[in-house]
């Protein structure tokens, strides 16, 4: 089902959204026998169904599965083989995902047409954002995008981000004139593969057109926040730029060049001096304000992890709204926020019926494991459980519910069917139905299945994070150290964000802990960074959006006092185990008061664009 939107109609657009939502579950259906109808014959389909295109044996059927179990079709399709063995229509590229497999990142079909409905979901942004917000027509807006690597399979096909095949793509360069699709930023310069040249050139723009700007924002709170960073290192060069009217010669990139030159055009002192009196200023507070005075909001995702980044945000825009405006992922495009200015804390996200068929696997609030106020990545949400009592990630059959089925109030495991190839695939998100707009149910997400640590696009899970540290504490071993207890949180209160791990030694025997030699520390933080997945490596080597991991070595007894302190706050001692994130300011404040040693890694850790060898 691919649908049409113009973002200058905006009533039109309104009124697709309502009839979407009003008849959630006809689209739905018609969803899925499409979906089914097309690709009856494909090698993956078939070989349950038999050809069948029929839901009930859809359902009976076709397990539900996770990436290890879609893996190898991926991988021939990489190699060679024809798109038929998972979708009807040609797969056109392959969609390098955030999360992690085997320390690679899992690769995700796409094809053409679902490019076109991708940009259907971005079209339909532009009206709903209209009605909340007015004169976004009168000006620009200052949005700081960038592309990742990517690579070339066996099979001739591209293997990228998301979000670089969609600002390489003709549909993002040919997007409908309208004057909300109008960006201080020219295409060159986000198409730009240096990323630090791409972030000087589209901050510079950004200041040259400060009249202009109506809003501010990135796809990620991260990135935005990073940005800001480097203009604090850079604003200084920029303003030497500005007041002479040309960009600094280490800008080479021949599209940045050019781009910048037609924007920059002649010297502008007064606008220098404004910019410099701004940022020399005693504190960056509200610089965005000072900076961009006519903006209205700030437009980032601050859900999920990205929570964690709101108070800093605040700090620069001087309260300007929040705006996380939808919810998406490689495997496909999910929905929209129907109500852009309500609370980050708040956000809902109404699942769009024509993007893909959704289904839903139930799960239940731990209330027997609760650690009160030890809150891991930033969800206040306590652990979930199947309805089967079993912990996220263990394997059992699980009946999944559809869209407008789904109860409000509940906690479920998203699952997607989608045009591309995916069946019954378990995205990983966990989220809890908020509501309805009108027979289409609204989520807000609560967090990713078993992501304890994350910073940008980053997703460390538990045993990704145990793998790591196991390797680093063998540095200890042979010295008579014993690493008994360990927890982490993401540090985000510089910026770029870090990992940060409590360790708590003993000596073998009844020995004090001696003084710990710093060069041994340093490595071990090291190790544990060149152990972590290759996404995580890219984001601290290539991207620079997370800084050096730190390890702060605590005193004796402090894992002890930190269990007093759960158990105080309604934990089972019984049940308690160790929360490998801490989000609690309360439970931070009794690791850090009893660190004896901090040590961060002085190494940058390896990386480069992962490879798919031909089979």
């Amino acid at each position: 089902m691919l649908l049409n939107c113009d973002p200058n109609d905006r009533e039109g657009s309104l009124k697709l959204v309502e009839e979407l939502t009003t008849n959630a579950d006809e689209v739905q259906q018609q969803v899925l026998q499409e979906i089914l109808t097309q690709n009856a014959d494909t090698e993956y389909l078939n070989g349950f169904l038999g050809g069948s295109s029929d839901k009930e044996q859809f359902k009976k059927k076709i397990p539900i599965v996770v990436y290890e179990d879609i893996k190898p079709y991926i991988e021939h399709i990489a190699n060679g083989e024809a798109s038929q063995i998972i979708s009807a229509q040609p797969i056109t590229e392959l969609l390098t995902s955030s999360g992690t497999s085997g320390g690679l990142p899992k690769m995700m079909p796409s094809t053409a047409e679902d490019m076109d409905r991708k940009t259907f979901l971005y079209n339909l942004l532009v009206p709903v954002m209209n009605q909340y917000v007015d004169g976004l027509d009168q000006g620009k807006g200052m949005y700081l995008l960038f592309i990742k690597p990517e690579i070339s399979t066996p099979a001739g096909l591209m293997a990228r981000p998301v979000l670089t095949s969609y600002y390489k793509s003709s549909n993002f360069r040919n997007r409908p004139f309208n004057r909300f699709n109008v960006y201080t930023s020219p295409d060159e310069t986000i198409l730009c593969s240096d990323s630090k040249q791409s972030m000087y050139c589209q901050l510079l723009c950004g200041l040259v057109q400060r009249d202009e700007v109506l809003r501010v924002g990135a796809v990620f709170a991260s990135a935005f926040l990073r940005a800001i960073k480097f203009l604090e290192d850079y604003w200084q060069e920029m303003c030497s730029n500005i007041r002479m009217g040309h960009v600094s010669d280490w800008i080479t990139d021949p599209g940045c060049q050019n781009a910048v030159s037609g924007i920059l055009r002649h010297p502008n002192s007064e606008l220098a001096h404004l910019i410099e009196s701004e940022c020399n200023g005693k504190s960056w507070e509200e610089i965005i304000r000072r900076l961009w005075p006519r903006t209205k909001y700030v437009d980032v995702i601050v859900t999920g992890s990205m929570a964690q980044y709101i108070p800093t945000l605040d700090f620069y825009s001087g309260g300007l709204p929040l705006v996380s405006t939808m919810y998406a992922s490689s495997e496909c495009y999910f929905g929209i926020n129907l109500k852009p200015l309500s609370d980050p804390s708040s956000v809902s996200y109404t699942l769009l019926p024509n993007m893909a068929y959704f289904e839903f696997l139930p799960v239940e609030k731990n209330h027997e494991e609760l650690n009160h106020g030890v809150r891991c990545n930033g969800d206040s949400e306590p652990n979930c459980l199947n309805k089967e009592g079993q912990e996220e990630g263990e394997e059992q059959e699980q009946e999944a519910v559809d869209l407008v089925q789904v109860k409000v109030g509940h906690y479920y495991e998203l699952v997607v069917t989608t045009f591309t190839g995916l069946y019954r695939y378990r995205v990983g998100d966990i989220l809890m139905v908020t509501g309805f707009h009108n027979n289409a149910p609204q989520f807000r997400f609560v967090h990713r299945r078993n992501v304890v640590l994350s910073i940008d696009t980053d997703k460390t899970n538990e045993e990704d994070l145990l793998k790591a540290v196991t390797k680093a504490k063998l540095l200890l071993e042979p010295l008579g150290f014993l690493l008994t207890e360990y927890t982490s949180y993401a540090d985000t209160c510089s910026i770029p964000g870090h990992y940060v791990l409590f360790w708590e030694l003993k000596m073998r025997g009844n020995g004090d802990l001696p003084e710990l030699e710093t060069r041994i520390m340093e490595e071990c933080c090291s190790t544990v960074e060149q152990s972590l997945d290759s996404v995580y490596r890219r984001c601290r080597s290539k991207d620079k959006s997370i800084g050096p991991l730190e390890i702060r070595v605590v005193k004796h007894g402090t894992f002890d006092a930190l269990m007093d302190f759960c158990v105080s706050q309604g934990s089972s001692v019984n049940q308690y185990k160790t929360p490998r994130c801490i989000k609690s300011e309360k439970a931070l404040n009794i690791l850090d008061s009893r660190a004896v040693g901090i040590f961060f890694s002085r190494k940058t850790p390896h990386w480069e664009p992962f490879r798919i060898e031909a089979k």
